[in-house]
């Protein structure tokens, strides 16, 4: 008796559907059996590098996987992310993105080589580092509702200074006119230092930047701390208050960081990998690094990684449009 082609084709099917699953298991069970290769879209030493450097080395610590470091800098952090987002799915290339890359950039660049939600995995947080809203120690401003105050009495009279136009501290302070209904002037730099240079001669009002890169500023008197956008209060600046605190709910923001894979990858290996980013982000050592540098870690599931950049997609896109945000 003669089998029927449709129940051979059925038969085929199964078998296949069998070996692909034998083979998944496999790979998560013998994950990773050579060097996991991490692209970081900055360049060596800034805190995307250094965040993706030591939390790998935890994790390498821990499970004694190789994972090699590539520095790919360039268009904001896209060409980087493109590269993984094109990558193999097989565990084995990942990348650590950040706010910009992921939530920012598809609503500046209109040709972007990747699309974060339909061509990436996330795999999990690891940390987030909130801004400092300074102003020159000088400043007749004391707090950020007496400058607030200041720029609805003539709006447009208070500037405020950024690293450059669609950048997270550039759009952090959009959404804060846009929450308490002033108008700034925003004057974009192209580097951090000639903007810092300015603000504590008291050329430019208003500054927002990261802790590390403000800290010492402000403890040397130069700098005067005015507000934070985390949503608790930062322990090295314990008695400057929230955006907040200040009267101005809705205005938080941070710069936040995560792994992603390729889209694909088996969902054994992203299980995986979030376990162990999970035991290396609990380490005390880790975690007093991470602070020193100004970052809180984070850690979380793949799912509210994935909710957290669609949710900051819609945010940051709306505040773009709003503010009629343009590349340089």
């Amino acid at each position: 008796m003669k089998r029927s082609t449709g129940s051979s084709r059925l038969s085929q099917a199964f078998a296949v559907a069998v070996l692909s699953c034998c083979s998944v298991a496999a790979m998560a069970q013998n994950y990773a059996s050579k060097p996991i290769r991490v692209i970081v879209p900055f360049p060596p030493g800034g805190g995307t590098d250094l965040i993706a450097r030591e939390t790998t080395q935890a994790v390498a610590n821990n499970t004694k996987w190789v994972f090699v470091i590539e520095n790919k800098p360039g268009a904001g952090g896209n060409l980087g992310v493109g590269e993984v987002a094109k990558a193999a799915p097989d565990g084995y290339t990942l990348v650590l993105g950040q706010t910009s890359n992921l939530s920012i950039n598809p609503s500046l660049y209109p040709k972007l080589s990747y699309n974060p939600v339909k061509d990436l995995a996330p795999i999990t947080l690891v940390a987030d580092a909130p801004l400092v809203y300074v102003t020159s120690a000088a400043s007749p401003h004391k707090t950020m509702t007496e400058l607030m105050a200041a720029a609805k009495k003539s709006p447009g009279t208070i500037n405020f200074a950024s690293g450059g136009n669609g950048t997270v501290s550039h759009l952090a302070a959009e959404l804060l006119q846009r929450t308490a209904g002033v108008k700034f002037t925003h004057i974009p730099y192209k580097g951090v230092g000639t903007a810092l240079t300015d603000v504590v001669s008291g050329n430019v009002d208003l500054y927002l930047g990261s802790l590390p890169t403000l800290l010492g500023h402000i403890r040397q008197g130069k700098l005067r701390a005015l507000a934070v956008t985390s949503d608790k209060r930062l322990p090295e600046l314990a008695a400057v208050p929230t955006v907040a605190e200040s009267g101005f709910k809705g205005a938080s923001s941070s710069t936040w960081f995560g792994f992603l894979a390729p889209k694909g990858t088996p969902p054994e290996v992203v299980a995986r990998l979030n376990a162990e980013f999970g035991k290396a982000l609990k380490q005390p050592a880790l975690v007093k690094k991470m602070s020193d540098e100004g970052a809180n870690v984070l850690t979380s599931t793949p799912a509210e990684f994935s909710k957290l950049i669609q949710d900051d997609l819609t945010r940051w896109n709306k505040v773009i449009k709003d503010a009629n945000v343009h590349l340089e």
